[in-house]
């Protein structure tokens, strides 16, 4: 029993001296190790600073420091190991991060690949905060760029959440990218109206507009030959180009072209639709020994011409003869 005693006795000795002598190198590790973690919040700082300058990049500076700062502080606890623990080398360590980081980047993969895309977004900028976007089905102006997802906020108060790994590879509609944008809209007028004429008021409503800008120019296009109108094309800028200016000017827009084409007598004509019975013919059509609106061609067998009051004559008088022959069998039936 005392054997045993004196030879534990002996392995906490040890492990004190081993401790004692350690104690230099761990204080000395300590001391670089906060050094470092000084070091690292300096460079965060510095980070920071130099991404201030750009318009909307606090998510930036506040990443790139972040990992300015992760990796300064991953260098000091290499060397504060090293000094600890003289038979360490940084090398073992990075094996077995290497071998975990791949463990790690398949179970948490999609994460991974939003972080990237978050920070890739946040260098090259394809948008920025307050920038107003069109992502799929979702419209509104972008709330905060972070490393994860982009938040935005839609025109009716809703906040959407968006991962980056979608908006870094798919499209994207930034539509405040530029100073000015340009927005169109087709008005259908009558073939009996004058195009030229109707063009030329178009402009000038336009023009009234202050919203409208003069330079770029409005203008006007002739674009279909419509089933019941000739569609025109009005197309003018504004400037700035957000959502709440898009619909103030294309309000007062429309508005000012259907005034005056209507103080000018120029027809905007409703859809026309025209419906023809199977049997409805002229007189005029021309040639009737020739097939002709769904009626085959029999020789020596036109089949006459009829108003669409006789065609609704025959089929009211086909469908009383049909109501009679119904009620006839009923009453053989009761019978």
């Amino acid at each position: 029993m005392n054997t045993e005693l004196s030879v534990a006795w002996e392995k906490v000795q040890s492990m004190i001296n081993g401790f004692i002598a350690l104690l230099p190198n761990i204080l000395l590790a300590l001391i670089v190790f906060i050094l470092f973690l000084f070091i690292a919040s300096r460079i965060k700082a510095v980070v920071k600073r130099l991404t201030h300058n750009r318009r909307y990049a606090r998510n930036l500076g506040l990443v790139l420091g972040r990992l300015a700062q992760g990796v300064t502080i991953l260098i000091g606890l290499f060397i504060s190991l090293s000094i600890v623990i003289p038979t360490f080398r940084a090398g073992d360590l990075v094996q077995l991060l290497g071998i975990s980081g791949v463990a790690i980047g398949f179970a948490f993969r999609d994460i991974l690949q939003n972080f990237l895309a978050g920070i890739l977004i946040l260098l090259t900028e394809p948008f920025q905060i307050n920038d107003q976007i069109v992502f799929k089905n979702f419209e509104g102006t972008v709330e905060n760029i972070e490393t994860r997802a982009t938040t935005i906020k839609t025109y009716d108060g809703r906040r959407i959440v968006i991962p980056n790994s979608e908006l870094f590879t798919n499209s994207v509609t930034v539509n405040t990218a530029f100073d000015n944008r340009r927005l169109q809209y087709d008005v259908g007028i009558g073939y009996g109206d004058d195009i030229d004429v109707a063009k030329e008021l178009m402009l000038e409503a336009m023009y009234s507009i202050e919203e409208v800008l003069k330079e770029p120019a409005p203008d006007v296009l002739v674009m279909e030959l419509a089933e019941s109108t000739v569609n025109i094309r009005v197309r003018w800028w504004i400037h700035p180009p957000r959502r709440i200016d898009d619909l103030k000017s294309r309000d007062k827009v429309l508005s000012a072209i259907k005034k005056k084409l209507m103080e000018n007598g120029i027809d905007l004509p409703f859809p026309t639709q025209q419906i023809l019975f199977h049997d409805q013919t002229e007189e005029t059509d021309g040639d009737r020994s020739r097939q002709r609106e769904g009626w085959p061609a029999v020789k020596g067998k036109v089949p006459k011409p009829r108003r669409i009051s006789d065609s609704l004559r025959l089929l009211a008088q086909s469908h009383t003869s049909s109501d009679g022959n119904h009620k006839v069998d009923s009453h053989s039936n009761q019978s």
